[in-house]
């Protein structure tokens, strides 16, 4: 006797619509930051357009030259991305500290600090040694002075009590000024005349370009360090250990974990991600530590932090986003008779924006599953 086979309608166990739940809290989660930055982002452009309007000028315009000024060739992008490279760098040295409920906005001094202690071991070096050699001396110089002086900082705030924003802005004014002296003192090029620096370095010890691009190599240090510090935050012990303390600091106390341990590392490790910054720029862009080590990009990259929301992972779109805005301010200074510090108000204006719409998180029912479930209880009770 022949048995006949029926085929099933379908394959797999039906799924109910229950089981959605956990992926639509996850999206829900998700989207939140995404939507609220960029709705701050709109408020910000919209403030910043009302204020250029004012001034009899055209927001439109702006914008226009905006966009082609950072993103508008590809000469333009190149400009963007290399000025991103070191955002990159500065804005892990917030979003790390944040992950342990800290805000350490002092990057500043660590880029100028971590670039002129690059330089100044580098220059016995020269001649000596290959340049694979040379670079990993000056990159750990610049890491270690970079880490020790915002490590300061999260020393100061656990064993003394200091608070740690104020510590590390100081901290910053005080690194630019020793290398103010320095560089105009004992370590000046006698050289240099019109602008102090540091013997610059010869071009074979200089670090290049990305092949087929005008670029230097920082940009993609700068990205192999978020990623990297996305897997310390979200894939280790120390991550969660740092991701717990953020949350309760008493109760990570109260569970034993080395609060103290887990914030002085966390700052020297965001500090020496800011030295690198400042010896990539000596190594690739400037070739010797100078005045203009204190660019801006440790103020800049706490933008790029926090518009990110500490997420290492999205640094990297919003700072190569920051770098074209930055890049764009000759731009707009030539075409439309504004100042360069144009794009500096730009910057302002969004801070601003963003510190606003912090109050918004977790207002909104779509964006908090945790109000579903009240809801759905409130609902049953009746």
């Amino acid at each position: 006797m022949t048995a006949e086979l029926e085929s099933p309608r379908h394959v797999g166990p039906s799924v109910p619509v229950g089981d959605l739940r956990p992926v639509l809290e996850w999206l829900s989660r998700r989207a939140e930051p995404v939507v609220i930055g960029s709705i701050a982002v709109l408020a910000g452009l919209t403030v910043f357009a009302i204020f250029i309007a004012f001034l009899g000028k055209s927001p439109l315009q702006l914008f226009q030259l905006m966009y082609q000024g950072g993103f508008g060739s590809w000469f333009s992008f190149q400009n963007a991305l290399s000025r991103a490279a070191p955002l990159l760098l500065t804005a892990l040295c917030v979003a790390l500290p944040a992950r342990l409920g800290l805000t350490i906005i002092g990057a500043e001094g660590a880029v100028v600090l971590g670039g002129l202690a690059a330089a100044a071991v580098a220059l016995p070096l020269v001649g000596m040694s290959g340049p694979w050699a040379l670079w990993a001396v000056m990159a750990i110089a610049g890491m270690v002075v970079g880490g020790a002086w915002i490590g300061l900082s999260g020393f100061l705030r656990h064993y003394r009590g200091v608070n740690e924003t104020i510590a590390s802005l100081l901290l910053a004014y005080i690194a630019i000024a020793l290398m103010n002296h320095l560089i105009e003192g004992p370590l000046r090029d006698p050289a240099s005349l019109n602008k102090p620096s540091t013997a610059p370095l010869p071009a074979e010890a200089m670090i290049g370009h990305i092949p087929g691009m005008d670029v230097h190599w920082g940009l993609i240090v700068g990205i192999i360090a978020c990623v990297v510090s996305y897997i310390i935050i979200e894939w280790t012990t120390a991550g969660f250990a740092a991701r717990v303390a953020g949350g309760n600091l008493r109760a990570a106390q109260i569970q034993g974990l080395p609060v103290g341990r887990l914030i002085v590392g966390f700052t020297a490790l965001a500090g020496a991600f800011a030295g690198l910054a400042g010896m990539m720029e000596v190594a690739a862009v400037q070739g010797s530590a100078n005045g203009s080590l204190a660019a801006g990009y440790g103020y800049t990259g706490i933008l790029v932090a926090f518009l990110a929301r500490h997420n290492p992972l999205a640094i990297i779109p919003i700072a190569i986003l920051l770098g074209g805005i930055d890049a764009s301010g000759g731009l707009i200074q030539r075409r439309m008779d504004l100042p360069d510090a144009t794009v500096l108000l730009l910057q302002g204006t969004l801070f601003i924006a963003v510190l606003f719409s912090e109050t918004l998180y977790g207002r909104f029912r779509m964006f908090n599953p945790d109000l579903w479930t009240r809801a759905e209880t409130s609902k049953g009770a009746q």
